[in-house]
């Protein structure tokens, strides 16, 4: 019994037969796809490269690069596979540059602030001192002299996690009882409507309006100019409902009905299979929303200026006046030196309030993900 033997040409992708005139086949050996994206990559940097060394501006000769790398690509593409697989690359190409094109500012973002704002941030004085007694001579010294950084955000990193923490306070029970109502009492019904309405608009409301409402109603509360951590908190939590609310909501949603509906079929009361059954299925989705949730609002400032102020010392209670938070710390630092003619030490603190700010709310994505993935519900073995 014979073997069937395969043509030698289909085994390599690479090759294709030309037959001639005469009859004769030669065999033509064609670059693989991946070598002819590495010359029109080549071909595009070159061009970048040329239209920089003649002057150019640095970001157009990058936009003329890419260019000439997707004419490129298709120009070889085609000559040795088509059209169809020309276009396909070229879009290949247009995505890994968008994503490029998003990375880079990330990248540049974390690049400068962790160069500008690192050996002040883990100056250990500087996290454990408040701006309490610093003036604008000290930093002259700093500057002039070469003396020791005198001042740091340890009031500025207190205060950020105490208002932020009763903004949760406020933010989580409200949102999460508004998802269940949604979701379990209500999914279809007129005032779910309304209330997903208001949610969506707040959603979109700028964080200067949620200061203005708060500063509004301690004023009326309190009086005129009634400035303390408690308004932040309500400020933030204006900001953080809506996302509590809407994450919540989703994450319920995920949980199958065959689950709610075998618990009520057992007689559990409706109350107590949504205390059972719903939520721990849906308590790590939840939490991991909240985290989020509080990653969003951490870093606000114009809500915190116009209720909250500005403290120079440490401040722990929300109710005894003003209080800092570390992006109040950094704007300050930034626009209000202490020694206009000597910038420098005001603008590594500022640095530095901004690389410990970043720091939190990258801990908070990771925490986020962490609850995610220990808590979702086992399956399987």
């Amino acid at each position: 019994m014979s073997t069937p033997t395969k043509d030698p040409a289909a085994k390599a992708p690479t090759q294709r037969r030309i037959e001639h005139i005469d009859g004769i086949e030669i065999a033509e050996v064609a670059p693989a796809p991946r070598v002819l994206s590495y010359i029109a990559l080549g071909i595009g940097a070159a061009v970048a490269v040329i239209t920089a060394v003649r002057g150019l501006n640095l970001v157009l000769s990058v936009v003329l690069g890419f260019l000439a790398f997707l004419v490129s690509t298709y120009a070889v593409h085609r000559q040795r596979s088509g059209a169809r697989v020309a276009v396909d690359q070229v879009m290949r190409a247009l995505v890994y540059g968008a994503f490029v094109l998003a990375v880079i500012p990330l990248i540049s973002l974390l690049w400068t602030v962790i160069g500008a704002g690192a050996s002040t941030a883990l100056n250990p004085d500087f996290l454990t001192q408040t701006m309490t007694g610093v003036t604008g001579l000290h930093d002259q010294q700093t500057q002039r002299d070469g003396a020791p950084l005198i001042g740091g955000a340890y009031h500025a990193i207190i205060g950020t996690l105490i208002i932020t923490g009763v903004a949760g306070l406020i933010s989580i029970p409200i949102g999460l009882f508004t998802a269940i109502y949604l979701v379990e009492y209500s999914a279809k019904g007129r005032l779910s409507s309304v209330i997903r309405f208001f949610v969506d608009v707040m959603t979109g409301i700028p964080s200067i309006v949620a200061g203005l409402f708060a500063f509004a109603l301690w004023a009326v509360l309190f009086g005129i100019g009634t400035k303390n951590g408690m308004a932040g908190a309500v400020a933030l939590s204006v900001l953080m409902i809506p996302t509590v609310v809407r994450n919540s909501e989703e994450m319920l949603r995920i949980v199958p009905n065959e689950l709610r509906e075998a618990s009520l079929a057992l007689g559990v009361p409706q109350w107590l299979t949504i205390v059972r059954v719903v939520l721990p299925t849906a308590a790590s989705g939840l939490a991991a929303g909240v985290t989020l949730a509080i990653a969003r609002v951490i870093g606000e400032t114009a809500p915190l200026l116009v209720a909250v102020g500005y403290a120079r010392g440490l401040s722990i209670s929300v109710f005894d006046g003003p209080m800092n938070t570390l992006a109040v710390y950094a704007y300050y630092m930034f626009t209000k030196p202490l020694s206009p003619g000597y910038r420098d030490p005001s603008l590594d603190r500022a640095w530095a309030a901004a690389l410990l700010l970043v720091a939190i709310v990258v801990a908070l994505n990771l925490l986020a993900r962490w609850i995610a993935k220990a808590f979702a519900p086992k399956t399987g073995r």
